[in-house]
């Protein structure tokens, strides 16, 4: 039970900027449970973010609370899948032999910096557009954010870990069947109980083509492809 409550700390210091229960240390056994919960951690978030949609839609106009919530999930999430996302795109404007290089780099390049921003202003888009056209898509949402990091779970399990090292090697290395498989069922339970079956298929069609693109492409995934998933993901599932 420790290492379950630990796992789960450790799931919410990796994806969110929340203060509470702060794990630095990835203890050996503890990985695969975080892995685990990173759906729960979106779903979690999801929830909260709603939860401010709903107390503020009565006092702002939805195209400017549709950006706040938009800002707080950057500002939740510290941007750090974000951060993948440039990485990865920076390797994908090099040749292949210097992609793990090039994204390894903690310097953000230019094309990096630009598709960020590019993608960033699509999200902010994309929510605006959604929850204009019918505010109660803003449901949706918690659903949203807990299928694009399962799509994570997907990846860490399936497709091969190609960095040498890397904090992202002790989540593929300790998340066993049990761990998939519990994050299968209550993902599957959730999106039953909301009625959004369907998104769980599109969720699982992102990742089967993103798998096939970065397979044909490095043969593998990294860190920083995790966290280009997890924003394309959601991206793709808020359109």
């Amino acid at each position: 039970m420790i290492k379950v409550f630990k796992g789960f700390a450790l799931a919410v210091s990796m994806l969110t900027t929340i203060p509470f229960f702060k794990v630095h240390d990835f203890y050996k056994g503890i990985n695969g449970y975080a892995v685990m919960f990173y759906p729960l951690v979106g779903f979690l978030l999801g929830i909260f973010l709603l939860g401010i949609f709903l107390v503020l839609k009565t006092t702002l106009p939805i195209v400017h609370l549709s950006i706040i919530i938009f800002s707080l999930l950057v500002v939740l999430t510290g941007a750090i899948h974000l951060d993948g996302f440039s990485d990865t795109i920076d390797g994908l404007f090099v040749k292949r032999e210097k992609s793990l290089e090039v994204m390894k780099d903690p310097n953000t390049g230019g094309m990096g910096m630009i598709f960020s921003v590019v993608f960033l202003l699509l999200k902010a888009s994309s929510m605006v557009t959604l929850f204009s056209i019918n505010i109660n898509f803003i449901y949706l949402l918690p659903t949203i954010l807990m299928l694009s990091r399962f799509n994570a779970v997907v990846a860490i399990y399936f497709y091969p870990y190609i960095s040498k090292n890397g904090i992202a090697s002790l989540a593929k290395e300790e998340l066993k069947f049990s761990h998939f498989f519990i994050a299968c069922l209550y993902v599957c339970s959730i999106a039953l109980v909301f009625k959004q079956l369907l998104l769980v298929v599109s969720s699982f069609i992102i990742i089967f083509l993103i798998g096939a693109f970065f397979m044909k492409r490095y043969h593998g995934f990294t860190g920083d492809i995790y966290g280009f998933g997890i924003e394309i993901s959601e991206l793709i599932l808020l359109n």
